[in-house]
């Protein structure tokens, strides 16, 4: 998954579980649970379901709803939207159901037991603004029930019974004929009501994960239907203000697809890729989490209508691109924790590293190597990688532990850097793979042997895995992994990108009042209630001029009383302020006030780019050639890179 908000970046990772088995004591498990929505019976903008799952000889069965699904995480309780369940028996009277939490329904005299029938309320009118609120399910994992469009995450719609897991399911869904509708999921009917206003469609899944594994949307959609090679792409787009097509964004996508594939090459993908694309105008009702959710065979996508042709083809490029190589993992290379996931209470791999953070290196690394971007822009992205990973998260934080304790501060809210220095520990080993082996070897010829060894039915064991990757390559790769991935150190980045030849260049530029390279010179402790100077004040020259340190308690600016309910009020009076203005601030260092009073400089901080070193040894450069497959790519324009 790849999550886009201010700050942070997060897939849907859905495997399955084993081959099918008839439980003798159950008849129902011989028989497909018969499962139907119907979109044309709206009520309230809830959808009615029902579910018959044949007959039980059990005297009390459990209905559940999704806790969590795997990738989002987080808790996602979609038995919250579930409302007014009922079961019937054969007669069609109600028998008693005991609702134990959220998400799970217990249901006594099962042998009597004929359908259930409900409501689901969709979350997307449920996200607030600027947020997608406390446990309401990330956008593109969520549904929408609208009269032009309805997002089918079926995880959303559909749940399984505990003596039911692995049973077959049909899935019908009627909607009015005037509809375009897309799933990958096996079409096995279609039929139309006898005024010809209705079409239901009738479904199969072999079991409960390839029901929560195949997303649909339905409405008025623009699809377009196209080949890359020999993967059939179905783009479906819903632009609710009309602002954008499926046929503008078609070349992006096949462009894009076709990169992925010849850098890809011969790892095993898919005969048929559906993107399920939703552009939201944020307003009131509309999705408010960008992003998107990756499936085997599919991604459904949130991303804003408001940006402008070309902006929108970059993030379908960098978004669909990342959903597009959980292919590689953790769809093909999981553990156990991922290939057996327990949507009640899961336990969590270790290797988000992986799964996250090498997927968002090869979304970047193969537009470069496959030319869709020339090797300066490439070189600003994994700069601005290593901005936001160092400003933004722990940077001594140990992946692997914060990995298995996602759902847990302070590793939750240092999810999100999975997308940066995941990405950069990914790019580090591909680095050290290229010198080690002269240039032959790299991360994605490791994790084919990763595939080849592994696969989607075989998963690894978490706790071994480390040790697995460091027999199969080279003693600095497992230093590396120990230190900086298990291990709590920060990554000297120079290190890695001077064994390519590149280098950091430092420049000192204009920049504002509170501001430094890094971000705000200001952070505030809630628990204390105060307002202080970060680290970031030591890269802002008005501020070390005036003898302010990191740590420095405000106590009042232009004789405002600084407080956190004020803060904001007092941060914009400064980022307002111009080159001449009177200063006044006190701190506090210490239990000592200190007084900077005196007129507002231009204030300067440290720019670092990245850079190719002049001075490049002929090696550096061969492996930066091998990296960036210099040889042969070409930039956007047709031309040849130049990267030396």
């Amino acid at each position: 998954m790849k999550h886009i908000l201010s700050v942070t970046a997060m897939s849907i990772l859905l495997f399955a579980c084993g081959s099918t088995k008839i439980d003798t004591n159950d008849l129902a498990s011989a028989n497909p649970i018969v499962t139907a929505i119907d979109l044309t019976q709206i009520v309230d903008d809830k959808a009615p379901v029902t579910i018959n799952p044949g007959r039980f000889n059990l005297d009390t069965v459990t209905y559940r709803m999704p806790r969590f699904i795997p990738g989002s995480y987080a808790i996602e309780n979609f038995g919250k939207y579930i409302d007014d369940l009922k079961a019937f028996d054969y007669s069609g009277n109600t028998l008693l159901v005991n609702r134990l939490d959220d998400n799970t329904w217990q249901i006594d005299n099962a042998t009597h037991l004929d359908k259930l029938e409900y409501y689901v309320n969709d979350t997307f009118e449920l996200e607030i603004q600027g947020g997608i609120g406390e446990e309401i399910p990330f956008s593109p994992g969520g549904t929408n029930i609208s009269p032009e469009n309805y997002v089918l995450n079926l995880h959303g719609f559909i749940g399984y019974f505990d003596s039911l897991k692995n049973a077959q399911y049909t899935i019908d869904v009627t909607a009015p004929a005037s509809f375009e509708r897309t799933s990958a999921l096996q079409n096995i009917n279609m039929e139309s009501s006898p005024d010809g206003t209705k079409i239901t469609t009738s479904y199969f899944a072999p079991r409960y994960f390839d029901v929560t594994d195949n997303p649909m949307m339905y409405g008025k959609l623009d699809v377009e239907e196209f080949m890359v090679g020999d993967v059939k792409i179905v783009l479906s787009v819903y632009s609710p203000n009309k602002k954008h097509k499926a046929s503008t964004l078609k070349e992006t996508v096949y462009k894009m697809m076709e990169a992925q594939k010849a850098y890809l090459g011969d790892v095993k993908t898919t005969s048929r890729y559906d993107i399920y694309l939703y552009l939201t105008d944020r307003s009131e009702g509309q999705p408010k989490g960008l992003g998107a959710l990756e499936h085997h065979t599919s991604t459904v996508a949130v991303l804003q209508e408001t940006r402008s042709e070309e902006s929108l083809a970059q993030s379908v490029t960098d978004v669909i691109a990342h959903e597009f190589f959980h292919i590689v993992t953790p769809l093909t290379v999981h553990s156990e924790d991922v290939h057996y996931f327990d949507y009640m209470d899961p336990t969590f791999s270790k290797h988000l590293w992986m799964y996250e953070g090498v997927t968002e290196y090869f979304s970047q690394h193969f537009q470069v190597y496959e030319g869709l971007v020339t090797p300066q822009e490439y070189y600003k992205v994994v700069n601005s990688q290593i901005s936001k990973s160092v400003a933004h998260f722990d940077d001594e934080m140990s992946f692997t532990e914060m990995s298995e304790n996602v759902l847990k501060e302070p590793f939750k809210t240092n999810y999100a850097n999975v997308y940066y220095k995941g990405a950069l520990i990914g790019m580090c080993i591909d680095v050290l793979l290229r010198e080690e082996s002269n240039g032959t070897r790299s991360m994605l010829s490791l994790m084919k042997e990763l595939s080849n060894k592994y696969g989607i039915e075989k998963p690894f064991d978490d706790e071994s895995f480390i040790d697995e990757i460091i027999s199969m390559t080279y003693p600095s790769v497992g230093e590396f992994l120990n230190t900086h991935v298990v291990g709590n150190n920060s990554i000297d980045y120079s290190v890695f990108l001077e064994k390519v030849g590149l280098t950091f260049e430092e420049t000192q530029v204009a920049t504002g009042f509170i501001q430094s390279g890094a971000g705000s010179v200001f952070a505030a402790d809630q628990e204390k209630g105060i307002l202080f100077f970060s680290s970031n004040v030591e890269d802002n020259s008005f501020w070390v001029e005036n003898g302010v340190v990191e740590n420095d308690v405000v106590k009042s600016v232009n004789g405002t009383t600084a407080s956190i309910p004020n803060a904001r009020a007092i941060l914009m009076q400064m980022y307002g302020a111009k080159v001449g203005d009177d200063v006044n601030v006190v701190i506090d260092r210490n239990g000592e006030e200190i007084f900077v009073k005196t007129k507002l400089t231009q204030a300067y901080t440290t720019k670092r780019d990245i850079i190719e070193n002049k001075n490049a040894a002929d090696i550096q450069i061969k492996i930066r050639k091998a990296w960036l497959n210099s040889t042969t790519n070409t930039d956007k324009s047709g031309e040849k890179s130049k990267s030396e």
